[in-house]
């Protein structure tokens, strides 16, 4: 049967004979001078590619191959286990798939996009921690005795050291008390874990489509 770029019938040209050609009968040819054999194509009466019948017969060219009066069949066939069953095949050479085209939904990344790894209450709760960790840190500073009080650092000071942590960024003034140092300590250690969640949230959010499929439902 003809199907494109399988097996075409070639147009009449300058009185020429019609011929068929295409890549199945290319490798046809270059059979048949490899093996020394000569062969001649024929159009099944049907023009099919040949379909079981209710009497175990089969048509198209599987039933021309199963009654002998053809030896090979040049198409594009599809391989299927009923047909496997009754004749042989070669290796394919050719894969076809069926698929559904949808439209792909807009991107989600807008202008926020930085603040969606976390939710609003979260955010929330980070900024009131870096408010209250600040003022523990600066009152420490401030009730703890020290040997030298211009090293201690004020209240917006102290708030900065303890946003700078979430930013990976070390303090230019250290903690003149211990018990502030200790607190630092562990809010260093709070931060870096928020920090790497957030950045592996992020990363996941940015790099991965997630797509949201716009068929629902088949009707």
């Amino acid at each position: 049967l003809q199907e494109e770029p399988f097996v075409m019938l070639a147009e009449n040209v300058l009185g020429k004979p019609k011929k068929f050609q295409g890549f199945s009968v290319d490798v046809m040819d270059a059979l048949s001078k490899s093996l020394g054999f000569s062969y001649e194509i024929f159009m099944p009466a049907d023009l099919s590619y040949g379909l079981p019948q209710a009497d175990g017969t089969w048509s198209g060219m599987i039933g021309e191959l199963l009654n002998k009066r053809a030896d090979v069949a040049i198409s594009a066939l599809t391989i299927t286990p009923e047909r496997e069953s009754v004749v042989d095949f070669t290796k394919r050479y050719m894969d076809y798939s069926v698929g559904v085209a949808a439209r792909r939904p807009a991107d989600s990344a807008g202008l926020f996009a930085l603040l969606s790894p976390l939710e609003p209450a979260t955010w929330a709760c980070l900024g009131l921690a870096v408010g209250l960790v600040g003022l523990l840190v600066y009152l420490l500073n401030r009730v703890t005795p020290r040997r030298e009080p211009r090293h201690s650092p004020s209240l917006p000071a102290s708030l900065w050291l303890v946003y700078g942590s979430f930013m990976q960024q070390g303090p230019e003034l250290s903690s003149s008390s211990l018990s502030a140092r200790l607190v630092m300590g562990v809010w260093w250690l709070f931060a870096f874990i928020v920090v790497s969640s957030y950045t592996a949230s992020l990363t996941a959010l940015l790099t991965i489509n997630r797509m949201d499929p716009p068929i629902r439902q088949g009707d």
